[in-house]
């Protein structure tokens, strides 16, 4: 017979502290609220941080390697389920209120609860019991009250080893990502302190001359929501390099013509422009076509232009962009935003055409490794994905998972 047990009776779940803002400080210890938990990983953009004189007081909240930690307001969006497991590059940190903090009993292992978490059951319990209809939420008493196909302590801690591997490697991989753009940072850098002061023009003045085209997403209406259609890219899915689109809504074909510009195109340079301003990337050829959603805002070179695609994508990450848009994004009461209007006043500067050939020489090595990257992460995260339910149900064993594991690493 199955064994069905309450997540509650083998897990403490503890929620944050209710960190004061106005004491917040420019360098401390990090705070983990619900915007740094994204779909299977934490991110660090627009950090908050406690002063360190104080964290004493804090001190049962501080997070340890191998918590599982899930936001409880807006748990799920249509990148996916807001959760991760702490590594020690996350700390010290600590948890703010309405994050959640799980850490396991004896008979459960905690290498083996972040997968139990990011399990399609589980995801769609969430989904059945949140409540809330301007921000859904889960509470505490909600994911004590989940119900799980119990396992073997031996077979969750193999379980846990063997998509370890998968997880490890896609890790590796992020990290590679990672260096290859923060190198074209360094490469972009260059080339705007090479020598004297660089002549510059707006974004604006580029759009005028025909150089560049710019944009922000279409405005699609519910009525216009069906397939077969475009798929529609949200801000949520717009990481830092990379999208990670779930692509939930589609907009019909036969609105296509009204979509006009604002449908994808390989090698757009795309920035997100409200709430969390500032997150780049740029489109791969091995991206499907979608379409752009408001607050999402597209920049595509044209022609001749003085500048090309990476060297834009580097600029929109670099310092001359961000010293200009910190003074913007800030300007209402509302959530940071940055209009067309803001974009359009930007000031680039401008490389000469061989500072820019060199450049792109330099990048398209950097820029292709990474790209390898993220699709042998697709295909690992796939797998895994695959894997897990059929693991916990015993439905296939561990030592066959352990050979498609070993060839896919």
């Amino acid at each position: 017979m199955t064994r069905v047990e309450r997540l509650g009776d083998h897990v403490d779940v503890v929620t944050g502290f209710p960190f004061k803002s106005h004491d917040y400080v420019e360098s401390g210890i990090r705070l983990l609220r619900g915007d740094n938990v994204g779909q299977g990983r934490i991110r660090w953009s627009g950090a908050k941080y406690w002063p360190e004189d104080r964290a004493k007081e804090s001190a049962r909240f501080y997070l340890s390697a191998g918590d599982v930690v899930l936001a409880m307001d807006r748990p799920w969006i249509e990148a996916g389920l807001k959760y991760a497991a702490v590594s020690e590059s996350d700390l010290p940190s600590l948890l703010v209120q309405r994050v959640a903090r799980l850490r396991a009993k004896e008979e459960l292992a905690q290498s083996f609860l972040r997968y139990l978490v990011g399990s399609r059951p589980f995801v769609d319990y969430v989904l059945g019991v949140q409540t809330g209809t301007g921000i859904p939420h889960i509470s505490v008493g909600q994911i004590r009250d989940f119900r799980f196909q119990w396992v073997p302590l031996s077979d969750q801690q193999a379980i846990a080893e063997v998509l370890g591997a998968l997880d490890d490697k896609i890790a590796l991989n992020e990290q590679i990502c990672v260096t290859g753009l923060d190198l074209g940072d360094s490469c972009h850098q260059r080339v705007i302190d090479r020598g004297g002061p660089a002549p510059y023009a707006t974004l604006g003045q580029l759009m005028a001359e025909g150089a560049l085209q710019f944009g922000d997403g279409y405005r699609t209406k519910k009525a216009e929501h069906g397939t077969p259609g475009l798929p529609i890219l949200r801000v949520a899915e717009v990481g830092m390099g990379m999208i990670t689109p779930t692509f939930g809504d589609y907009v019909r074909e036969e609105f296509r013509s009204a979509m006009g510009k604002k449908t994808s195109r390989p090698g757009d340079v795309v920035l997100t422009t409200k709430g969390t301003v500032g997150r780049v990337a740029m489109i791969s050829p091995h991206d499907a076509e979608f379409v752009y959603s408001p607050q999402v805002c597209f920049f595509r070179p044209v022609g001749d232009a003085p500048i090309s695609a990476p060297y834009l994508f580097h600029w929109l990450r670099g310092h001359e962009f961000w010293r200009q848009a910190a003074g913007m994004k800030g300007q209402t009461d509302m959530a940071d935003y940055l209009s067309l209007s803001d974009i359009r006043s930007l000031k680039i500067s401008l490389p000469t055409e061989l500072d820019l050939a060199a450049f792109d020489r330099q990048c398209a090595p950097l820029h292709a490794r990474a790209e390898a990257a993220r699709l042998e992460n697709r295909t690992l995260t796939d797998l895994r994905d695959t894997l897990l339910p059929q693991l916990i149900a015993g439905r296939i064993r561990i030592k066959d998972v352990t050979r498609v594991v070993e060839e896919a690493v």
